[in-house]
């Protein structure tokens, strides 16, 4: 993707708060209402109902809201980086090396508490992206559409590499429990470590501009007075700890990250500023739908989150490459 390409699409940036962001929050606050009444027990006839409703409903809907805002945000932040509409941390291998990580925290310290494994999961996870990264500035690639696959072909690469020690230890059930994307273990006093994710926002929303700029290219960035190459070491540490901290709670949520921004910045443009409340709204919105439809479509069993989004996503995921390839 060129500079110019980037430049013509970002447009002037709309108001930050409007009636339709307004509108947008009441339309998923309705959402996490419907999510904190949906489940097989009944809180409301149960002697042990406002309990159970304090420790399964209340963490559950919280983390969907820092889940899916989180990862929705690392795709917006890797796409503008890269320059590339089609990657997030499951199709750069990110998720994959976060997973690697926590793998190898959980052979070296069995007994390793979850900052440990968050520890583990979010400095593999830096080295992964840092490695994609790198590998997009060496190699020149003429299509955007051979990023995501090289993203993708690299992954699984990690993924099987994560396979073959997961055989060697006798992990391999534990290491599909991590990457199968659930809320359905999430409870009191175990979800806590999303609140991380919180404080990675607030980091993106004060750096927005300069990611932005960022987005236009390493030329563009120099001219305005911006280090460059801080802004993507900022960028990628940012990502690498909301990927850490979300697979190690919850799990992979595939294609997240690339449904959301695509979707914001076809209505909206690209500055991440003013389209940043909306990838959050539209992320918590996408993962919670999910969920809900996890929980209600063979109850009183449950369908992983992860499940739902990779068939969704991919479709979405196609559908955009071949828009791309119709425009090219």
């Amino acid at each position: 993707m060129t500079v110019t390409s980037t430049a013509e699409r970002t447009r002037s940036p709309e108001r930050l708060f409007d009636w339709k962001l307004l509108l947008g929050v009441l339309g998923v606050g309705i959402l996490l209402v419907l999510s904190l009444f949906t489940g097989v027990y009944d809180i409301f006839g149960a002697d042990n109902g406002g309990e159970m409703f304090a420790i399964t409903r209340i963490p559950r809907t919280i983390a969907l809201v820092l889940a899916g805002a989180a990862m929705a945000m690392s795709g917006l932040v890797m796409q503008l980086l890269t320059q590339n509409r089609f990657v997030e941390p499951t199709t750069t291998g990110t998720t994959e090396w976060a997973g690697l990580g926590l793998l190898t925290v959980m052979i070296l310290m069995p007994d390793a508490s979850i900052v440990a494994r968050m520890t583990g999961a979010i400095v593999a996870a830096f080295i992964g992206t840092m490695v994609f990264f790198l590998f997009l500035r060496r190699v020149s690639l003429r299509s955007s559409l051979i990023v995501p696959i090289v993203g993708i072909m690299l992954g699984a690469v990690v993924g099987s590499v994560s396979t073959f020690i997961a055989l060697q230890t006798d992990m391999l059930q534990s290491l599909g429990v991590w990457f199968a994307g659930s809320f359905t273990s999430v409870l009191r006093g175990q979800y806590e470590a999303l609140w991380i994710v919180a404080l990675v926002g607030i980091a993106v929303f004060i750096a927005a501009d300069r990611f932005t700029v960022a987005g236009l290219g390493e030329e563009v960035s120099t001219n305005v007075g911006l280090n460059y190459n801080r802004i993507i070491l900022l960028g990628t540490g940012l990502i690498a700890v909301a990927t850490g901290v979300v697979t190690v709670v919850v799990g992979a949520l595939p294609f997240l990250g690339l449904i959301v921004p695509n979707i914001v910045s076809m209505f909206r443009g690209d500055d991440l500023r003013s389209n940043l409340p909306w990838v959050c709204l539209l992320g918590i919105a996408i993962v919670t739908v999910c969920d809900l439809v996890g929980r209600t479509i063979i109850m009183p069993f449950e369908v992983p989150v992860s499940l739902i989004l990779g068939v969704v996503g991919a479709v979405v995921f196609v559908a955009l490459l071949l828009r791309q390839r119709r425009r090219a």
